[in-house]
């Protein structure tokens, strides 16, 4: 591998800085439905069509009234209006104020004109005829105006906004359906291997069924990106090739599983040369994941990652959210990173850069067990994040370690 020496050793900053340098923002824009849309970056500003709420409703069960009728209202002095009517949520009745009287109203009911103000019903007798109030009430209580929330041409979302949940369920409010939005990242996963079979699959002797797909798929989609491949490829130079062309061919990013390092079946080095794949980086100052390869074809970049699932996992977690924030145009994809500090022992000292599976608590960082090797995953249900740990670097209990949260 010397004719890669130039590439090799770097920095894992430095070579996230190469990945970057051959990404360009996304320009395309895509209308998705709204269900669809969550995790996406807005392509244009939204503004309300309408008031929010478009009518005057109640906040609660009980009572419209006019709050000058009940001045003085109390337990010991109730004031007994006439009941004209009830609405419930959803219908419409054209009742209009009628002075000393009182609407039954449900929660979310349109309130008549000409009441201002709504009586619980706890604060009542529960009358359906007549009722007697037993508080008084200042205009405006429990009573939602038109447009409180939102008024009509308010900008609801600006273009690049990442939609969470929150923005998906405020634009429903305004009736939106689908939304103009920036184009999610589209992803290739190849898992390359003989030796892979699928969950639901017979396992054979010598087969291990295939994980790291699903955890990357699932963390891809989980932040309303898009994964258009997903495929497990034998140790075969010749359909390695062509699967890595098809697969660059439709995506952004291709994310290949295994084959980095020197083994016999470890082809995709020479894959990757046969397909014309400019090599970004290989083997970067970082353990576990050290055969990790940066390439680029035709513009389509390759994260070739270890076999090994923790190994891959904690790559893709490093380089491929900065390759999504710059394609996305947006921040909100980057890992949130912190100082805390270590709770338990580590007393490994290690020759290099190392991502260390941890569970950040309350300012402290804990290690799920003993067992840290790059082949088990059980483990990670109990963390949260990585501790980034220098080469060399001892810690104990109460060090302040660096430390890089995960997603999803």
């Amino acid at each position: 591998m010397k004719q890669y020496d130039h590439l090799t050793g770097l920095e894992l900053e430095e070579a996230v800085r190469r990945l970057l340098l051959e990404i360009t923002p996304i320009q395309e824009n895509v209308i998705l439905p709204l269900d669809k849309a969550c995790g996406a970056i807005a392509a244009q500003d939204i503004y309300a069509p309408a008031p929010v709420p478009a009518f005057p409703r109640s906040a609660m069960d009980g009572y419209a009234v006019r709050a000058g009728d009940i001045r003085g209202a109390s337990d010991a002095a109730p004031v007994r209006l006439a009941v004209i009517g009830e609405i419930l949520a959803g219908e419409y009745k054209a009742l209009s104020y009628v002075p000393g009287s009182a609407v039954r109203v449900m929660t979310g009911a349109m309130i008549p004109d000409g009441y201002d103000a709504v009586i619980r019903q706890e604060d009542t007798d529960y009358g359906e005829t007549n009722v007697l109030i037993q508080r008084e009430a200042s205009p405006g209580t429990n009573y939602c105006k038109i447009g409180e929330e939102l008024c009509k041409g308010q900008l609801v979302v600006p273009a690049g906004r990442r939609l969470g949940r929150i923005e998906v369920g405020v634009l429903a409010a305004i009736g939106v359906d689908k939304v103009l939005v920036v184009r999610p990242v589209k992803a290739a996963i190849l898992s390359t291997g003989t030796e892979l079979v699928r969950p639901g699959e017979a396992l054979q002797p010598g087969k291990i069924y295939g994980s790291i797909s699903y955890m990357l798929s699932a963390s891809i989609q989980s932040a309303g990106l898009c994964v258009v491949s997903e495929k497990i490829c034998g140790d075969d130079e010749e359909t390695l090739c062509a699967s890595l062309r098809d697969a660059a061919g439709m995506a952004d990013i291709v994310i290949t599983t295994g084959g980095v390092s020197v083994g016999k079946r470890d082809l995709l080095h020479g894959v990757l040369e046969r397909i014309g794949a400019r090599k970004l980086f290989y083997r970067a100052n970082i353990q576990p994941g050290t055969p990790t390869v940066g390439s680029v074809l035709d513009g389509t970049i390759i994260l070739s990652l270890s076999g090994n699932p923790y190994a891959a996992l904690a790559n893709f977690d490093y380089y491929f959210w900065y390759a999504a924030a710059k394609w996305m145009g947006s921040a909100s994809f980057l890992v949130k990173e912190a100082d805390a500090e270590l709770a338990d022992t580590y007393e490994k000292v290690n020759h290099k850069r190392r991502l260390l599976r941890a569970r950040m608590e309350g300012g402290k960082v804990y290690l799920p067990s003993s067992v840290h090797a790059s082949s088990v995953i059980s483990n990670l249900m109990d963390c949260n994040c990585y501790i980034d740990l220098g080469a060399g670097e001892c810690v104990a209990p109460g060090t302040k370690v660096h430390v890089r949260m995960m997603k999803g």
